[in-house]
């Protein structure tokens, strides 16, 4: 089972991977696989803030 640090670590990694993958989609005008990863985004980033993880320096997006 993994530790706390794990699943958070994991979450921060998928929040910099779906922040880089909106960014790309952004660029391209992607709008609907943007709106999808806005959603993962969302929730990731919501279980990192319960979590306790300062998002400010890390989020490009803050929304």
């Amino acid at each position: 089972m993994p530790t706390g640090i794990e699943v958070t670590k994991q979450a921060l990694d998928d929040f910099k991977k779906i922040q880089k993958y909106m960014l790309l989609a952004k660029k391209e005008n992607a709008t609907e696989t943007y709106a999808e990863l806005k959603e993962e985004y969302l929730i990731i980033k919501a279980l990192l803030q319960v979590s306790g993880v300062y998002l400010a320096e890390l989020d490009k997006f803050k929304e």
